[in-house]
């Protein structure tokens, strides 16, 4: 089997490490950093898994069983477009984007039009340690050779529906509620620190949220959105498009502004303090927001 990859980040690379153990054939992958100054990751990464970086997109899809794509949600479309003129009858395009449905909808429909087929997959969890294995939902064309490759590659997956955007909706709609309880968590606390009542606050909110798990909890939030802040505000502009498809206008601008909570504390490019605890974490976030004005 011939897997390629278009975007060779995080998930591409979890991928590829659970998968290579059951004899995959080859990997090949296209990333859009490949001949920019932000280069070496993605190849020293590329180097160390066996995968080999093509010269382009199209070239990385030659002969490929599955294209994976796994880019930024910004950018998910576009990297359909990328490969559009390669894709050919029994393809699959495995679309783990976190994109709405509409989108997800568009990208199969330019699939579908070259003959290949088109899965929708949304990845429920972190995709470490569990790589390929992390448990996701799939829609679209998962039945047939699709669900018998599935299974035997040890996927954990559970089917969402027959419509493109099944599973992508699940995941959006989910997402409003797991990242904007990181967001608020983040924003209350920070503000807490910053008026001089965090102690108050703290009490209060962790006696009345017992069930959360204080301050483990609340640290988490904080180191999610200080790693993956950036990354985090993409998806949630795209859970912002799927309120909006649904009708909800007030939704879709609350998902907004947990975007864009998120592309805040993640652009400061600060980290957790190591051995620090809820108060230092905050006031590591506070310190960096006022360096950077």
């Amino acid at each position: 089997m011939h897997i390629a990859f278009i975007g060779f980040g995080e998930a591409a690379r979890a991928f590829v490490s659970s998968l290579k153990p059951l004899g995959i054939g080859r990997f090949t992958a296209y990333d859009i950093k490949q001949g920019t100054a932000e280069a070496d990751p993605v190849e020293a990464a590329a180097a160390e898994l066996g995968v080999a970086l093509a010269e382009g997109p199209v070239a990385a899809i030659e002969g490929a069983d599955w294209v994976i794509a796994a880019v930024t949600a910004a950018s998910s479309l576009e990297a359909a477009q990328s490969v559009e003129g390669g894709l050919k009858a029994g393809q699959v395009y495995v679309d783990i984007n976190s994109v709405s449905a509409r989108r997800k909808q568009d990208t199969a429909a330019l699939v579908r039009a070259r003959g290949a087929a088109y899965l929708d997959m949304a990845v429920m969890a972190p995709v470490h340690p569990r790589g390929h294995r992390t448990p996701v939902l799939v829609a679209g064309d998962h039945g047939g050779a699709v669900a018998e490759a599935l299974s035997r590659l040890d996927f954990d997956f559970r089917v969402a529906g027959d419509e493109v955007g099944a599973a992508t909706s699940i995941k959006m709609i989910r997402s409003l509620f797991v990242k904007g309880l990181e967001a608020i968590t983040v924003q209350a606390i920070s503000a807490a620190r910053e008026a001089g009542c965090f102690d108050e606050v703290y009490k209060s909110l962790s006696g009345s949220y017992k069930v959360l798990g204080w301050p483990e909890f609340a640290e988490y939030q904080f180191e999610r959105m200080m790693r993956h802040g950036v990354r985090r505000a993409a998806e949630m502009r795209e859970s912002a498009n799927s309120m909006r498809e649904l009708g909800f206008a007030n939704g879709g601008a609350l998902a907004d502004a947990i975007a864009s909570l998120h592309d805040e504390v993640g652009s400061l490019g600060c980290s957790v303090p190591e051995g620090g605890d809820l108060g230092a974490i905050a006031d590591t976030v506070l310190a960096a927001r006022r360096e950077k004005g």
